[in-house]
């Protein structure tokens, strides 16, 4: 059983790629193919959003009303997340505004995926209203976001929760023969921490 249950999930991918860096439609297609293979492949629905504008990212949550989201993208540490303007030219969004903008839609979303260079202080400021965020340290080669979203998404869709789809993510890098399985950071929102926290003392306690 998934984190979420076996209830129908709505991922949506959102992808910005202004400088041209980042191969999303591949990353995109892997996505699609391990959940269509996946043997919960009825309880997923994947929704792209290519070419997201700032003024985009909340029209899509708006309409999908997803319970995972993922941008597939660039991102520069502090300055934020690359999206587009309206005239399609490199726009920053910072971790305060990707914030408050989750905040308001996270009794629907359970987790975010920043499958994007130097994305962790994005995913810290998210951590805090969404259950599980998905970050890297660093900056992090095409093949291996690829190589990554590939693992992550099929434990989900083979049934895995979040925390071993994540580690799964890792593996995957690592199975591809590429040094860098260990730029993602899987960051929870405080509250779940407790929760956890919680449960271990009274399971140990009994």
């Amino acid at each position: 059983m998934t984190a979420f249950g076996l209830e129908p999930q709505t991922i949506l991918f959102l992808a910005s790629n202004p400088d041209g860096l980042r191969q999303v439609g591949q990353e995109l297609r892997e996505i699609k193919e391990g959940l269509r293979r996946s043997q919960f492949r009825d309880q997923f629905t994947l929704n792209p959003c290519l070419d997201v504008r700032t003024r985009d990212i909340q029209r899509a949550l708006l309409d999908a009303l997803p319970q995972i989201v993922h941008f597939a993208g660039n991102g520069t540490g502090e300055a934020g997340l690359m999206f587009e303007d309206e005239a399609g030219n490199p726009k920053l969004v910072d971790g305060a505004a990707l914030a408050g903008l989750f905040a308001l839609f996270a009794e629907d979303i359970r987790c975010v995926v920043l499958n994007g260079c130097y994305s962790e202080v994005q995913a810290r400021a998210i951590a805090q209203h969404i259950e599980y965020v998905v970050g890297m340290q660093q900056e992090i080669s095409a093949q291996a976001a690829i190589a990554f979203a590939v693992g992550f998404y099929d434990a989900l869709g083979a049934g895995r929760d979040v925390e071993s789809a994540f580690k799964l993510g890792c593996s995957a890098i690592r199975m591809e023969g590429i040094e860098e399985h260990l730029t993602p950071v899987l960051l929870k929102k405080p509250s779940v921490n407790k929760k956890v926290r919680y449960e271990f003392v009274l399971y140990w306690n009994y």
